[in-house]
């Protein structure tokens, strides 16, 4: 499939994307959205894999799905290291194999060798996504060996679409790539606080573990849902208003009575054939609650706050007390450069001013 269908101007049609978050409910979309991901970037397949503790869940586009079965059940993806590698690069974009392997390293890998290359597949772009709820997730497309690395203005257009993508697989991972049959049903499989909204932000049901929120949520009139951390709550009034531009911030933190950071929350658009389980909700409050014992990771911040990962670097420095210009003089940038990345983080986080940046980074992880 051609990207043609799927670009307007410089930006990714939001139908499509509407079609991801679709996916984050129905999985069996997502073999034709790995496809379509694979048709911009002109490659075979696509494979969406997810990892946690000892279960392992995947699906893959129809076109490289024998050959990804192969490569689980023959034992080759416990040998093989591209996906320690993306995880392990904490570099939150899609990256080739040549971000982390020499050609003659390369050359030189057995799995490559014996099983990709007579595949007719041997280079790819993929990203890992290290989430809050403990899955690993690794998102590739596959591209035949003889077209060559997927080009840099391909994986811009990946990275364009890795935030969605980022909190559809959040959702699909912790449903273990199962369909919801019902609402009660998705809500048991997610094992978070979760809120179904209608278009006016009233509350239409909730997952049980929405009792333990009562420092976080208020109801007001006709059940609307109100935030008592009143910049998270305009940031929740202005994502429910252009929810369907998905021009505004999508995640980001709750603080508590005390004033310390204790729930990321996420809003996920209900899209697509999604209105079957959720009937008439519009979207999808999904908070994730924060533990306070060690410092976030950037491949985390960038997934909770889709800070680029220059963003994500800054703010984990600022949570650490390092100061903007020893940044700066660290980084080998301009004091004016970080503070530029210091309003995007303002910003992007919710926040007011920079000491709140800080309060919030250097209390915030989240616990697997």
């Amino acid at each position: 499939m051609s990207a043609q269908l799927h670009m307007s101007g410089s930006g990714v049609s939001s139908a499509f994307i509407d079609r991801i978050y679709e996916a984050s409910f129905v999985p069996d979309l997502w073999p034709d959205i790995l496809s379509e991901l694979a048709g911009m970037t002109e490659s075979k397949g696509g494979l969406l894999l997810s990892t946690k503790e000892k279960s392992l869940n995947w699906t893959a586009s129809d076109s490289v799905y024998g050959a990804f079965d192969d490569y689980l059940k023959g034992g080759w993806f416990r040998r093989c290291g591209r996906r320690v590698c993306i995880l392990e690069k904490a570099h939150s974009a899609f990256l080739t194999e040549l971000d982390y392997w020499t050609e003659d390293e390369l050359q030189n890998n057995d799995i490559y060798q014996d099983f990709f290359y007579p595949r007719d597949l041997g280079w790819s772009a993929g990203t890992g996504l290290i989430m809050p709820t403990g899955d690993h997730i690794v998102l590739s497309v596959e591209r035949a060996r003889g077209r060559g690395p997927i080009e840099a203005s391909f994986i811009s257009t990946l990275n364009e679409l890795r935030p969605h993508l980022a909190r559809a697989a959040m959702i699909a991972a912790r449903m273990g790539l199962q369909t919801a049959t019902t609402a009660r049903d998705a809500f048991s499989k997610l094992s978070v606080p979760v809120i179904l909204l209608d278009l006016n932000g009233t509350g239409i049901e909730c997952s049980s573990e929405v009792d333990t929120l009562s420092d976080a949520i208020a109801w007001g009139a006709n059940d609307r849902l109100v935030l008592k951390d009143g910049d998270a709550n305009d940031l929740f009034q202005k994502a429910l208003a252009s929810l369907d531009k998905r021009s505004s911030v999508q995640s980001f933190a709750i603080r508590n009575d005390e004033g310390r950071p204790a729930y990321v929350a996420h809003m996920v658009p209900v899209s697509g054939s999604a209105h079957d389980i959720f009937a008439k909700g519009y979207a999808l409050l999904v908070f994730n609650p924060i533990d306070r014992k060690s410092k976030p990771s950037i491949d985390l911040l960038r997934s909770l706050f889709d800070l680029t990962a220059a963003e994500a670097s800054v703010a984990r420095e600022l949570g650490a007390g390092v100061s903007v210009e020893q940044i700066a003089d660290n980084g080998g940038v301009s004091v004016n450069t970080v503070r530029t990345q210091v309003r995007k983080i303002i910003e992007k986080t919710g926040c007011s001013r920079m000491p709140e940046v800080v309060s919030l980074i250097s209390n915030l992880t989240l616990p697997h």
